[in-house]
């Protein structure tokens, strides 16, 4: 009985996994970033770096925050 009731509330729980959406993160990525701006791999570290850029980081994948990339283009760079 304890494993038909395990298996069934397991059952359940991927069921309620699937039926959530995945979020979609808000920002760019690190190639769009560099398409937008202009500028190399190297220069984008070393906005990082200056807190210019604002980022999250999320499994490998950095993702860039629109609205400072906004401003930097809003600003000239």
């Amino acid at each position: 009985m304890f494993r038909v009731k395990l298996l069934g509330d397991i059952r359940e729980i991927f069921r309620e996994q699937q039926q959530l959406t995945p979020v979609k993160p808000e920002g760019y990525k690190t190639a769009d970033v560099r398409k937008i701006l202009g500028c190399s791999v190297n220069k984008l570290v070393a906005l990082r770096i200056s807190r210019n850029l604002r980022t999250k980081k999320i499994g490998g994948t950095v993702y860039y925050n629109v609205e400072d990339v906004k401003r930097l283009l809003e600003e000239g760079y």
